[in-house]
This record gives structure tokens, sequence and C-alpha cells, in this order.
């Protein structure tokens, strides 16, 4: 079929009136630019309507619609009665795909109740190309009845590009307005279009149509009222349109109750025919359309009769109208519009079927149409394009006469842009020198920001406001120097842990090196590398290193790689923290087990194994192992004698009266600060709350500390002293070019 356009006129002549869309495409909906509803001059369906007055009451109506709307640029498709047509759905056997042509149309004469060359005939696949079963619709028309549609419009110099049966439109327009209606091929909806002349039915499912075609329409209604009362068509159209306003609407309505009965009951018959050739679909809604549904009790008693819900549309779900079109009068008719929304829907490509049953002769001729003006303008171009090369030809050798000292100087400029491209060669190649010499005195600095950044990493994993925001009070209060508001919690509530050491130093090894290494260690053996490299040692170097290690680690020097290892180094950091916690669960707040995948109840070693959940997937750092060798936790209460260095600030107070409690407590007395000649005791408080936190003996009653049953000293625990020992992984460590393999630095 012809390709979608941008904008389309629809165009459905039924016997009664004229329905016409003008739509264009706007993303997923559909905008209404003009549209328009023009009633013939009578009924085009009446026993006393003759051919010619037919056709001349058509001409009428068409010429009024040309008159009224610009239809001389957008294409024009246009419906034909679905008494006249043919529409079967079937299933393929399997075959390729480049067969499917030669199948279908095997299947189309199978079908098709007419000699192939008496019918205009068209197919659209119902499945997707890679669906197991490949269903695919078949519709046909007789050539004759297409050829006399045509001829309205061609009398009236419309060129007609699309052709197509009403109930396929009516199909469309259910499908792209109200698709969840048919997401099924086991519930199905009717579509009642209810015309002058006879009624449509179409049952819609996700992948098949049925349809059939009633003889009774609106015009049984007028016949039975024109009969009762003995008046003619035109009166007994009119005094059906107006029964229920009028004063004799009972007996109306009474003249057209047989007519009702035999309609529904015959709308029935054909419903209950489809269900018993299709058991496995339920029909679940009848959508009623065309303008025999405004007769006045007409889809009440059709829903009565069938028992299933009718619905009458007051709107199109999915199309907009334009600014400057009248919103009440399209509304007021668009139970007429189904069959040219669908219409409309195929050309503009938004579609499912796209069956078209122009005749090919008439689309021939449009196609030569359509070439013929390009092929005069190419010949015109041509034409054009001829005289201007010549004329190009005559200006250019005049110029060309004119210009010769321009041509001179153009000489001459560009030779001095030649010299100066040289001189900027020359620059370039000083530049990239100079560049590289830089680069080799700054490149020991570019790694200078890692430290720091490791640094923040570490920090960031300690309990803080964010991490811990049960206590984010606490943090703000205790980074602010608030002891008051510190104080209000608890000091064993505390989920606080306190750094008084953080030391860091950088492997290419973290499988051989060791904790404890303090910088001077470091430092040793950096410088001896050195010396030995720089004396030419060579191999006698690698022997001595070989040989210290030894003399350090023993066979353990083996397993951390030794000399003759040949495996991949892991470079990174061998990190150190110190500090004390006042929380009464220090384990809970470093490593608690089992909280791996409840990243609220993580501590701080947790959060360090899980840096890329916490910093994001670009985090450099990873922890190496958390085995023996490369992990180590220590902690404990913390007790003057004990206590590793830099944990607190040491205070004086008074002496108890027994100056034995200070020989049992293990202290010497001391001159107090800033007190001459008063004696007192050194313990450990908080910089900030002031509060003891080194563990302090109970006394007795006398005076004297309490022993247990070991004979120690019973003590009041406060705060906890923890050293831990780790190992991260750096992933973008530079390669490390000196002899040392395992000295840090």
């Amino acid at each position: 079929m012809t390709a979608a356009s941008d904008a389309i006129w629809a165009v459905d002549l039924g016997n009664t009136s004229l329905k016409a869309l003008h739509l264009v495409a706007v993303g997923d909906v559909v905008q209404v630019v003009g549209f328009d509803h023009i009633p013939h001059g009578k009924s085009l369906s009446g026993s006393r309507i003759s051919a010619a007055e037919r056709d001349e009451l058509i001409a009428i109506t068409l010429r009024q619609f040309v008159q009224r709307n610009d239809v001389s640029y957008d294409p024009l498709i246009v419906s034909v009665p679905s008494q006249n047509s043919f529409a079967r759905f079937v299933t393929l056997p399997p075959v390729e795909q480049k067969r499917l042509p030669e199948i279908v149309k095997f299947e189309a004469a199978q079908q098709i109740p007419f000699d192939m060359s008496e019918v205009q005939w068209d197919y659209v696949m119902m499945t997707e190309p890679d669906d197991p079963e490949q269903k695919v619709g078949i519709f046909a028309i007789k050539n004759e009845v297409v050829e006399a549609e045509m001829e309205h419009f061609e009398r009236e110099d419309l060129q007609v590009s699309y052709v197509q049966i009403a109930p396929m439109a009516l199909y469309n327009y259910l499908l792209f307005d109200r698709p969840e209606l048919v997401s099924s091929d086991t519930r199905a909806t009717v579509i009642v279009n209810v015309g002058a002349e006879s009624t449509d039915l179409v049952v819609c499912t996700k992948s098949a149509v049925w349809q059939r075609c009633i003889l009774m329409g609106g015009n049984a209604f007028t016949q039975a009222i024109a009969e009762t009362f003995r008046l003619s068509p035109e009166k007994a159209e009119k005094l059906k349109r107006t029964a229920p306003v009028s004063k004799y609407a009972r007996q109306i309505f009474q003249a057209m109750r047989p007519v009702f009965t035999d309609w529904a009951a015959e709308v029935q018959r054909s419903l209950g025919f489809y269900t018993s050739s299709n058991p496995d679909v339920k029909l679940t809604r009848v959508i009623a359309m065309g303008g025999g549904t405004k007769l006045r009790g007409l889809l009440k008693y059709l829903g009565q009769t069938l028992q299933i819900p009718v619905e009458k549309p007051e709107a199109f779900k999915k199309a907009m109208i334009a600014q400057g079109l009248s919103s009440a009068k399209f509304h007021e008719n668009v139970t007429d519009f189904g069959v040219v929304y669908g219409l409309g829907l195929q050309g503009l490509g938004m579609a499912r079927i796209e069956s078209n049953l122009l005749p090919t002769s008439v689309a021939r001729s449009m196609a030569w149409a359509n070439k013929t003006k390009y092929f005069i303008g190419a010949a015109v171009m041509l034409l054009i394009v001829c005289l201007m090369v010549v004329g190009r030809v005559g200006l250019d050798r005049v110029s060309y006469a004119r210009n010769e000292s321009l041509r001179a100087m153009n000489k001459r400029v560009v030779a001095q842009a030649e010299s100066a491209q040289e001189v900027k060669s020359e620059f370039e190649t000083q530049k990239m020198e100079f560049q590289a010499k830089l680069e080799a005195q700054f490149g020991q600095f570019k790694h200078r920001e890692v430290v720091p950044g490791l640094y923040d990493t570490i920090l960031a994993a300690l309990p803080n406001a964010q991490n811990t925001p049960d206590q984010r009070d606490l943090f703000l209060a205790y980074n602010r120097g608030d002891a008051a508001t510190v104080r209000t919690i608890p000091r064993p509530k505390r989920k606080q842990l306190i750094v008084t050491n953080f030391s860091v130093y950088f492997s290419d090894d973290l499988a051989s090196a060791q904790f404890g290494q303090t910088a001077t260690m470091r430092k040793d053996a950096i410088m001896r590398e050195t010396q030995m490299a720089a004396e030419g040692e060579g191999a006698a170097y690698n022997d001595t290193v070989a040989a210290e290690m030894m003399a350090i680690y023993g066979d353990r020097f083996m397993q951390f790689g030794g000399a003759s290892a040949t495996e991949e180094k892991d470079p990174g950091f061998i990190v150190s923290v110190v500090g004390y916690s006042p929380y009464e669960n220090i384990g809970a707040l470093i490593d608690p087990p089992g909280v791996q995948d409840n990243p609220g109840k993580w501590g701080f070693v947790t959060r360090i194994a899980n840096l890329d959940d916490i910093l994001g997937p670009d985090c450099p750092f990873e922890l190496y192992s958390k085995e023996a060798d490369h992990f180590r936790f220590e902690h404990s209460v913390i007790e003057w004698e004990t206590v590793p260095l830099g944990i607190g600030v040491v205070e004086v107070i008074p002496e108890p009266a027994d100056t034995r409690s200070q020989t049992a407590a293990g202290r010497t007395p001391t001159t107090a600060l800033g007190m001459t000649g008063t004696q007192g005791i050194e313990i450990l408080v908080d910089p900030i709350t002031r509060e003891r936190i080194d563990a302090e003996p109970v006394y007795d009653a006398d005076g004297k500390p309490k022993l247990d049953l070991l004979r120690k000293p019973v003590l009041v625990k406060h705060d906890s002293w923890f050293q831990l020992d780790f190992k991260l992984k750096w992933a973008h460590a530079p390669e490390i070019k000196s002899p040392a393999s395992t000295t840090g630095r």
C-alpha cells in the first residue's frame, strides 16, 4: 500500500450523509484539524430513488464538501459498505518467509467465492513474523462495486489513495482508541454500527475480526412509522427523530416495537452463531456506533436482549480537537465518525489492518501521475543548471583575467604561511621536549592526593552522624565541643570510636608486608636498597636482601614471596588505627558478626569491607583480607598501666585519705599541677566531657582497695582502648621500578 502520510482526509459516503475527518499525527495521538457532516438532499436508500438521481445527490454532496474544505493537498481514503465486501482470517501452514506471498495467494483463491479476476483483494499479516502460527487476514471486494464508488470521486476530480471496507476501519478505531478492550484473543468486544439500510456487526479480538451485515437499519423504523401513520418517508423520518418530545410518543414507539424485536433478535442470532463457532471466546462489551444509535431506547433494548453491557462513545480518547473547531458539534456527531476515524488512522500509518482495495489501474495511474510531476521538475531543473553552468564559465573567465594581481598576492601570502608553519613545527618539537622534562619532574607528585583520600575514606567508615543516625545529635555536639549535650547520653550508650593514632604506609606487596614496621625501619631499608643499587652490586644486592629477610622471617620469607616468587603482587597500604570507645560493646562497633545483609548494623570493619557500596564502584581501595596475617584487632579496658600512648588526657585528682590505696592501685602520688605542695593521683579523662575513661579501683569502708578471688583489685571499668591493623589494596597503584620488592615507603 501507499506509504503513510502526515495528514489525511477520510470520507464515508453513507445513505443519509457524508462524514469526513481531516487528521494529522501528533506523537501517539491524532489531532482533528477539520471535520464535516453533510446530509444528502434525501435518503439514497428509498425505493423511489433512481440510479441517476442517486448519482446526482452524491455529486451535489461532494461538491459541497469540496467547496467547504481544502482537499487538494492531502491524500484521500474512502470506505465501501460491508455487504459488498469479503473478509476471512486463516492460519497458514509453516513456510519460509519468502514463500508467504505465494501461499497467501493460494489461500485467497481457495477462500474468495469469486473468480480472482473479478475482485480487488489484499491481505495483512495478523501475527508477528517469528510467531509459530502465521495468521493472515484476506480482504476482497468485487471490481464493479469499488469502481462504482470511485466514479463518484473521479467526477469531482478527487483523487483517492486508499479504499477500505467499513468493518475493518471500525476494528482499527477500536484497537487504537480503546486497546484495553481488545487485549486478549479469548475476550471479544462487539461493535454494532447502525446505519440507514443495514447494521454492521464487528467482533474484535486481539488478532482476529469477524464481521456480519444485518440488512436492517434506521430506515426499518422509519418505514414502520410511515406504514402505521400512512406518512411519506420524509415525514416519517422527521417524526422518528422527534418522537421523544412528541405528544404521540407512546403511539410512535408502539409502531416501532416489532422492528425493535426483529432487529435485536437478528443481532442475537448472529452473535450466537459466532459464539458457537468460537466457544473459547467470551463477548464482554458492545460498542454502539452509527446514526441509528440516536434512536431513543434502541441501545437499552439491545442490552436487555443480549445481557451484555452496551456503551455509546461520547468522545474519542486519543483524538484532540484543534483550536478553532467546534468541540460541541464534533462530539454531537462522534458516533457517526467511527468509520472515518478508523480510515484516517490507516492513512496515517497508525492502524493494525492496512489493506488497500484501490483498483490496480487507478493505483498505477496515480503512480505515473505522481512521477510525471517529478519528471517535469527534473527537466526544468536540468535546464536551469545548464544555463547556470554556461553563465558561470563566462563569469569565471572574466574574473580570472581581472584578478591577476590578486593571485600574485595570494602566492606571497601562501609562501609566508608555509614559512610560519615550519617555525611552528620547530616550536612544537621543543614543546614536546620541555613537556617530557616537566612530566619527569612533576611525576612524583602524581599520586600525592591518594593518602589524604585514604584518610578521608577510613574516617568516613567510622561511626558518625551519617552512619549512626540514631545518635546524630551526639556526634554533632561532640564535633562542636558541646560537652553538656554529649553528657545527656549515658557514656556506655555512646556509639563512638575516638581515634588517637592513625598511621599509613605503602607496600608494593601486601602478601609479605608485616604489621608493626616503624617509619624508621622502612626508611633504613629504602636507603640500604638505594645505596646498594647505586654501587652496582647487581646480584649481590638481591642475595643480601634475601639473606636479611631470611634472618628476620625465617622459612616464612618463602611463603611471603621470597626471592623466587613469580606471582603477581598486590600493592596497597598498611593501616593502623588506635583509639578508644565509651560504648559498652566495642565489638559491635568494630566488626559485628552476621550483619552483611543489614547495612544499618554495619561496624567500622564491615564498612571498610564494603567500600564499593558506601563510596561507589570507583573507590580505588579494597580490604585485602581478614586472615590472621593480614588483619589484627586488639582491645581491652583502659587501665593506666597498659593503655597505649595518646589515649585520653591526663588529669590529677586529690589522693584518697588512706595513702595505702595509692600503692594498692599501682599509682605513685604526684604533685598536682598548679597546686603547690598538694598530692594527687593521675587519671585519664575524655578531652571534651572531662569524664574519667580509665578503670578505677573500688574501695571498701576502710578506704582499702577491694580484691577479687584471684587477689586482683576490683575495678570500675569505663572506656575500652582498641588497635586495628589491616591492609587495603590500591587499584590504581603505579608500577614500582625501584630494586625494592617488599619494603614499604
